[in-house]
C-alpha cells in the first residue's frame, strides 16, 4: 500500500461540474440555465445535510428546489435531469495532461467523491486517465465536508503512504476539511474565488499547473 497519492475531487475539479449542470438548467429551462446553475450550487450542500441520501436523490431533490426558488415550473419527471446527463459531463481540457504526467512520475491516483458509486463507474469511463482508488459518498454514507471520505482513505492507504496530497476545487468541500485534518493539499481555484489561500499549501488556477504545484508541495 505504500507509495505516493494523489487524491482528487471529482466534480468542478475533474469534471466541468458547471458546464454540466449549466447546460442541463439550459435545456429544462430554456435561456434561465445559469440562473439555474447558481440556485444549484447554492442549495446542494443543503440538501446533503441530516440523515444519508444516495447521490441520485440529492440531484433530484437539489433540482426540485432550485426550480422552486427560480419560480420555474418543473414537470415531476425533469426532476431526474441531471441524474441522466451526468455521466456525459465532459472533463476540463487540462485533466488528461497534467494526470498523464504525474502517473508517469510515479504517483498513484484516487477520487475522493461525493457520488454514488454507479454515477463515478459512469464518470470514470470519460476520465482520461486510470484512477487506483476510488472513495464514494456511498461508501462512507457522508458527503464532504465531512471527514469521512479522508478518514477512509487513511485507514485503507493514507497511513502507510510516503505522501499524500489531496487536490480539489472545492474551498468548502474538501480544502477547510483538510486543513482541519492537516492533510497536505493544492486548492485548485477555477473561479479565481476569494477564500483565504493560506489554507491551502498551494493554489492554482487549473491542472495544467499541477505537476509543478506537486514537486513544491513535496518539497516544503
Amino acid at each position: 500500500m505504500a507509495g505516493r497519492w494523489l487524491t482528487f475531487d471529482c466534480f468542478g475539479t475533474l469534471i466541468d461540474w458547471r458546464h454540466g449542470i449549466g447546460t442541463t438548467g439550459e435545456l429544462l429551462f430554456p435561456g434561465r440555465g445559469d440562473a439555474f446553475l447558481d440556485a444549484y450550487s447554492t442549495l446542494e450542500a443543503e440538501v446533503e445535510e441530516g440523515p444519508f441520501k444516495p447521490y441520485l436523490d440529492v440531484l433530484a431533490e437539489t433540482t426540485r428546489r432550485a426550480a422552486q426558488r427560480l419560480s420555474l415550473e418543473l414537470k415531476p419527471d425533469d426532476a431526474t435531469a441531471l441524474v441522466a446527463t451526468i455521466p456525459y459531463w465532459r472533463p476540463f481540457a487540462d485533466v488528461g495532461a497534467a494526470l498523464a504526467e504525474l502517473r508517469e512520475d510515479g504517483w498513484k491516483l484516487a477520487l475522493l467523491t461525493n457520488c454514488d458509486r454507479d454515477i463515478i463507474a459512469l464518470t470514470r469511463r470519460r476520465l482520461p486517465v486510470p484512477f487506483d482508488a476510488v472513495v464514494t459518498a456511498e461508501d462512507v454514507s457522508a458527503y464532504k465536508p465531512n471527514p469521512a471520505h479522508f478518514n477512509a482513505f487513511w485507514s485503507i492507504f493514507g497511513s502507510a503512504a510516503d505522501v499524500w496530497i489531496h487536490v480539489a476545487q472545492s474551498y468548502f468541500h474538501d480544502i477547510r476539511p483538510t486543513h482541519e485534518l492537516g492533510i497536505s493539499r493544492i486548492w485548485v481555484n477555477r473561479q479565481g474565488e476569494s477564500d483565504d489561500p493560506s489554507l491551502a499549501d498551494a493554489v492554482i488556477g487549473g491542472l495544467a499547473e499541477l505537476p509543478r504545484a506537486v514537486k513544491t508541495v513535496v518539497r516544503s
